[in-house]
């Protein structure tokens, strides 16, 4: 049996060539929940903003470094640096920045619950502005995941277990985070994953710098072994890594399948916020996970 055939076909996503299994889907989940986690750990010895920076300057440099050593480094004509820098402030500046601020008040399980919700806004504009066909499959999928979301985030805030402003930032990361995958998915850039990723995460270093001269010091950093350690994870893991595996999948699927994955972060987010920081959770954020799981089936699974 071949490594690209490790589940049954119906388990792909609808659009998924024979090329794409469910080694980079689960990778790719592992790692951008666990994000959260280490995300919450770093900013407890560093500010956000100039965190993302740094990590943003180091993973591009890498990124674009090993583009030059493989042979695939070539600066992309004028019209595709500029969609890519545009996506740069979209998928890092903005997702990012807004999300990490945010979770300064709330919690890491929190926030990878609330950015899941992305899937069902994917869903409904990805029509107007791909071209994509959603039928009843993918629409129910989409609103019984939105459900199990729903579900834990009344767990939460009914609890008074998050902070509202830390919310609101988080949920400007989200619209950002739903803007850049379909402007991904419109633009098409033609550059390799590596310079492609390399440089968005350079030109999301370049809009945040300001941002983070101007509200925060350097001096407030820690310079700490945890901050160490998952800062090198989040560069390594999650900004070569994760972000690759991201953009390689929503190249070959569509937005809305792809995007559909993102309903498996709240039960992995609680698992590394309970695992990794004794975040608590609930009978109701377990209960979430029923219908986010089939809700994940639903909307990722071939038609007969």
């Amino acid at each position: 049996m071949k490594a690209t055939s490790t589940l049954p076909a119906a388990a792909l996503p609808a659009d998924a060539p024979p090329g794409i299994s469910w080694a980079p889907i689960a990778a790719f989940c592992f790692l951008w929940s666990s994000a959260f986690a280490a995300a919450k750990i770093a900013v407890r010895d560093c500010p956000p903003l100039t965190l993302l920076t740094i990590r943003f300057l180091i993973a591009g440099a890498l990124m674009l470094g090993l583009a030059a050593a493989s042979g695939r480094w070539k600066l992309p004509a004028g019209r595709d640096l500029a969609a890519l820098a545009l996506l740069g402030v979209l998928n890092n500046t903005l997702y990012l920045g807004l999300s990490w601020s945010g979770m300064t008040t709330v919690s890491s399980a929190f926030t990878a619950v609330l950015i899941s919700t992305n899937p069902l806004l994917i869903g409904v504009l990805a029509g107007p502005v791909l071209g994509e066909r959603l039928g009843w499959r993918k629409l129910a999928g989409l609103c019984l995941g939105l459900a199990g979301v729903a579900l834990v985030l009344r767990s939460r805030l009914s609890g008074m277990q998050e902070d509202l402003h830390g919310t609101l930032l988080v949920t400007g990361g989200l619209v950002a985070l739903v803007a850049g995958t379909l402007l991904y998915k419109r633009l098409k850039p033609a550059s390799g994953l590596w310079t492609s990723t390399g440089i968005q995460s350079l030109a999301g270093a370049a809009a945040l710098l300001p941002f983070a001269l101007a509200t925060e010091s350097i001096g407030d950093a820690r310079m700490t072994a945890s901050l160490f350690w998952s800062m090198a994870y989040m560069i390594v893991a999650v900004s070569m890594g994760g972000y690759y595996l991201w953009f390689m999948i929503l190249g070959r699927a569509s937005a809305t399948s792809a995007s559909a994955l993102h309903f498996l972060m709240p039960p992995l987010g609680l698992l590394f916020g309970w695992l990794v920081l004794a975040e608590p959770v609930s009978w109701l954020d377990l209960l979430g996970i029923v219908p986010i799981a089939f809700g994940i089936w639903l909307a990722t699974r071939r038609t007969a």
